[in-house]
């Protein structure tokens, strides 16, 4: 048998571009849903953050994978890590859940706790990452992450064929994602169609941006939707938006809002993901893009692409927990 060359596997799927009956009929025009949640480690991370790691490891000779991350990106850094054969350090906060520890052991990764904050955890990654051999793999501001997610869109453009949408819908927490969607949607002359970019109050670094026309930077992450807590987005994200190739749309709905579309995206088709991901979802089920429409900032929709980015840190306790405590 011939010997696979390393540097052309994938550690992600091609993951479905499936059309949605119920969030069609409750938005009134045709609704396709890109199913990250279905990639082995929980989200769209995966796949920038496998990009990267394959390079360090096959071009630059990493012997060690440095990430401080309790969420999506230290989950798709230690698989990432485990399907390359290469140790992996992931350093959490002590304030993360012990679940998301065990989670990461599972794929052979050291957990090291350290810290009361991420800050703390972060500045305690990026001095392991010194050590000769070592590399430090950032959750979102790396143009090789950045070019790795670029192919959620290749994959959407050959699944939608001859379709064409008319609006993406993603969401935006350091602007990773966001990055590589425009990245992706220039490069098959997508440029043109609009891309609302979806946050929580509490976690909307984007949004406090764009309105101060600058780069801010968020005191705190107050939102339940943790997974979008960047304090500052990244520079290029915002780049991005000043340049409107394609255009971006920024909306902010509350945490009671990405919390309910969590909770009807699992009635409606049986997943669960996290409120991150509710709030991209929000856009269909809280009307956003009917505001934006009656805001004159969006133009007619016949079809939306929506980007189920996923999470691995959600549960049913924690779903029905935020239930609770939203009072829905």
């Amino acid at each position: 048998m011939a010997e696979v060359d390393e540097r052309n596997v994938n550690y992600y799927l091609t993951t479905p571009t499936v059309e949605s009956v119920p969030l069609s009929k409750l938005a009134g025009f045709t609704v396709f849903l890109k199913l990250e949640n279905l990639q082995p480690p929980g989200s769209f991370k995966i796949r920038g953050i496998s990009h990267f790691c394959k390079k360090a490891v096959n071009e630059r000779g990493c012997k060690r994978l440095i990430c401080a991350s309790g969420g999506n990106a230290g989950m798709a850094a230690a698989y990432a890590a485990q399907q390359l054969k290469t140790p992996c350090t992931i350093v959490l906060p002590e304030s993360t859940p012990e679940f998301i520890a065990h989670k990461l052991r599972d794929y052979g990764a050291e957990v090291v706790v350290k810290g009361k904050v991420f800050d703390h955890a972060n500045q305690y990654a990026l001095e392991l990452a010194k050590q000769p051999g070592c590399e430090y793999v950032h959750p979102f501001d790396l143009p090789d992450v950045w070019e790795g997610h670029e192919s959620v869109i290749y994959e959407c453009e050959s699944q939608l064929k001859p379709v064409r949408p008319d609006v993406v819908i993603t969401c935006v927490g350091g602007g990773g994602l966001l990055n590589g969607i425009l990245q992706g949607m220039r490069s098959i002359g997508w440029d043109d169609i609009p891309v609302v970019a979806m946050e929580t109050v509490g976690a909307d670094c984007f949004n406090k941006s764009i309105e101060a026309g600058e780069l801010v930077t968020l005191p705190d992450i107050t939102s339940v939707a943790k997974c979008l807590g960047a304090l500052t987005v990244s520079s290029r994200t915002f780049d991005n938006y000043k340049i409107q190739k394609p255009p971006i749309l920024s909306a902010v709905v509350p945490d009671r809002d990405a919390v309910n579309a969590c909770l009807k995206f699992a009635d409606d088709h049986r997943y669960l993901v996290e409120p991150a991901c509710g709030a991209t979802l929000a856009a269909i089920y809280s009307n956003v893009i009917q505001r934006l429409q009656g805001e004159g900032k969006l133009g007619s929709v016949s079809n939306a692409l929506v980007i189920v980015c996923g999470g691995s840190s959600v549960t049913l306790e924690l779903l029905l927990k935020w239930k609770n405590d939203f009072n829905l």
